[in-house]
Protein backbone atom coordinates (compact mmCIF):
# COMPACT_ATOMS: atom_id res chain seq x y z
CA UNK A 1 0.00 0.00 0.00
CA UNK A 2 1.11 3.65 -0.87
CA UNK A 3 0.47 6.72 1.46
CA UNK A 4 1.08 9.88 -0.61
CA UNK A 5 1.81 13.07 1.50
CA UNK A 6 1.15 16.17 -0.45
CA UNK A 7 4.21 17.90 -0.49
CA UNK A 8 4.82 21.83 -0.92
CA UNK A 9 6.96 22.58 -4.24
CA UNK A 10 9.63 24.61 -3.07
CA UNK A 11 11.89 25.03 -6.05
CA UNK A 12 11.33 24.28 -9.82
CA UNK A 13 14.35 23.62 -12.33
CA UNK A 14 13.27 22.65 -15.66
CA UNK A 15 11.47 18.99 -15.04
CA UNK A 16 12.46 18.61 -11.90
CA UNK A 17 11.23 20.01 -7.81
CA UNK A 18 12.11 20.31 -4.69
CA UNK A 19 9.49 19.50 -2.43
CA UNK A 20 8.88 19.56 0.85
CA UNK A 21 6.83 17.82 3.56
CA UNK A 22 7.52 17.91 7.28
CA UNK A 23 10.77 19.12 6.85
CA UNK A 24 12.39 16.64 4.52
CA UNK A 25 12.81 18.25 1.09
CA UNK A 26 13.48 15.90 -2.07
CA UNK A 27 14.22 16.24 -5.72
CA UNK A 28 11.59 14.88 -7.65
CA UNK A 29 10.64 14.46 -11.57
CA UNK A 30 8.02 16.53 -13.60
CA UNK A 31 8.05 14.64 -16.33
CA UNK A 32 4.58 12.72 -15.54
CA UNK A 33 2.63 15.70 -14.47
CA UNK A 34 -0.13 17.01 -16.73
CA UNK A 35 -0.14 20.39 -15.87
CA UNK A 36 2.27 22.87 -14.80
CA UNK A 37 3.78 23.34 -11.66
CA UNK A 38 4.70 26.44 -9.77
CA UNK A 39 6.68 27.23 -6.48
CA UNK A 40 3.91 27.55 -3.87
CA UNK A 41 1.90 24.27 -5.45
CA UNK A 42 1.18 21.22 -3.51
CA UNK A 43 2.20 17.74 -5.00
CA UNK A 44 1.30 14.15 -4.70
CA UNK A 45 4.29 11.82 -5.34
CA UNK A 46 4.72 8.56 -6.36
CA UNK A 47 8.32 6.19 -6.68
CA UNK A 48 10.26 9.81 -7.38
CA UNK A 49 7.91 11.54 -10.07
CA UNK A 50 5.01 14.28 -9.23
CA UNK A 51 2.21 12.86 -10.37
CA UNK A 52 -1.26 15.47 -9.47
CA UNK A 53 -1.14 18.43 -8.22
CA UNK A 54 -3.69 19.57 -5.14
CA UNK A 55 -5.16 22.15 -3.85
CA UNK A 56 -3.98 24.01 -0.93
CA UNK A 57 -6.69 23.74 0.73
CA UNK A 58 -7.25 19.97 0.92
CA UNK A 59 -3.74 19.46 0.86
CA UNK A 60 -3.17 21.27 4.60
CA UNK A 61 -6.69 19.17 5.57
CA UNK A 62 -4.69 15.78 4.29
CA UNK A 63 -1.19 17.26 6.17
CA UNK A 64 -3.95 17.88 9.28
CA UNK A 65 -5.21 14.20 9.70
CA UNK A 66 -1.51 13.15 9.15
CA UNK A 67 -0.41 15.11 12.20
CA UNK A 68 -3.34 14.07 14.45
CA UNK A 69 -2.96 10.26 13.49
CA UNK A 70 0.76 10.78 14.76
CA UNK A 71 0.37 12.57 17.56
CA UNK A 72 -2.93 9.78 18.71
CA UNK A 73 0.12 6.72 17.74
CA UNK A 74 2.51 8.71 20.10
CA UNK A 75 0.21 8.93 22.88
CA UNK A 76 -0.23 5.08 22.57
CA UNK A 77 3.35 4.71 22.48
CA UNK A 78 3.62 6.77 25.85
CA UNK A 79 0.96 4.14 27.82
Amino acid sequence: MCLAVPSKVISTDNMMATIEAYGARKDVSLLLMPEPVGIGDYVLVHAGFAIQKVDEEAAKDSLGLINRIIEELEKEDDL
